[in-house]
């Protein structure tokens, strides 16, 4: 199998290549079919998926290996890269675009030219946050910032260009590598004695190594279509942040406050929980519950 991966240096693309390099996640093994996987992982500094022609190029050689003549073979891309400052967003609405959208546009048309799978990652962000319980994947996506707006329409643009592919929906992700929300909360309960956190937002935390896992697994079939992957169970950034601090062996106090409290340019989801329903429904859904996954976080943590 030939695997592209873009974005490479983030959570998610670390957590993939790790995981196909080994043959396992925390969760289980992998299909058989990635055993001896060729995978071709790269950023912004090796291909600026912005660029229709030379996208559509470096996908053109990054596939030329693949024996179209075997009944076996076999070729996926997985689409990790975006612009995920949420804030910067809303000023450089152009860039968004560009590489949330145009990028994921220019990538699923490589694809379906090569004939291979595409696998396309977005965002709670795609709904409008006021939900009173999770959204499934048949609920209807009306987006409040220019992040959601930009995601969603890369969705759209997947699902009309690439008929092979699938668009997984994901939130609240952390990992061992890169700066998320579990870094960010130890590295100040070590430097201070209390910290605030808002209570009145509310969602799934997500352990890449389990997103990139169910990510392997769809892929490694035919059920194309939009999915929902997010860790089992539902909490605010106050209650994940609380855990945080219980599991890291800190002793600092969390607060819980408002959003009012702290503003932000972009508005944050109140209520973006996600079921996965559509991984019940076709591949099995082995999401850990969010707290099980954070302490294996800090288990396997090398920091």
């Amino acid at each position: 199998m030939q695997i592209l991966i873009t974005g490479s240096y983030g959570q998610l693309g670390t957590a993939l290549q790790d995981i196909i390099e080994k043959g396992e996640s925390e969760i289980g093994p992998l299909p058989e079919s990635y055993k001896y996987a060729n995978v071709t992982a790269v950023d912004y500094d090796e291909l600026d998926i912005t660029d229709t022609v030379f996208t559509e190029c470096f996908v053109t050689d990054a596939f030329a290996s693949l024996d179209y003549t075997s009944e076996g073979y076999k070729g996926l891309i997985i689409n990790c890269a975006a612009m995920t400052n949420v804030d910067a967003c809303e000023t450089d609405y152009e860039t968004a675009m560009k590489v949330n959208a145009i990028g994921a546009r220019n990538l699923a048309a490589a694809a379906a030219a090569e004939g291979v799978k595409y696998v396309h990652v977005s965002t709670d962000y795609v709904f409008a946050g006021d939900a009173s319980k999770p959204y499934c994947e048949w609920d209807t996506p009306n987006p409040a910032t220019v992040y959601g707006k930009s995601k969603l329409l890369s969705e759209r643009y997947v699902r009309e260009t690439c008929p092979e592919s699938f668009v997984v929906r994901t939130s609240w992700l952390y990992s061992y590598v890169g700066n998320n929300f579990v870094k960010t909360m130890v590295n100040l309960a070590r430097e201070k004695d209390s910290i605030k956190v808002v209570d009145d937002q509310v969602g799934n935390p997500t352990h890449a190594y389990d997103l990139a896992h169910h990510i392997l697994k769809l892929a490694d079939t035919d059920e194309y279509g939009i999915y929902h992957c997010t860790g089992e169970g539902i909490c605010s950034w106050y209650e994940f942040a609380k855990e945080i601090i219980r599991l890291s062996g800190e002793t600092c106090e969390v607060i819980p406050c408002t959003t009012e409290e702290f503003p932000r340019p972009a508005p944050r989801p109140a209520y973006s929980a996600m079921e996965n329903l559509m991984l019940k429904c076709t591949v099995g859904n082995e999401m850990r519950p969010w707290q099980d996954a954070l302490a294996s976080y800090f288990k396997n943590s090398k920091e």
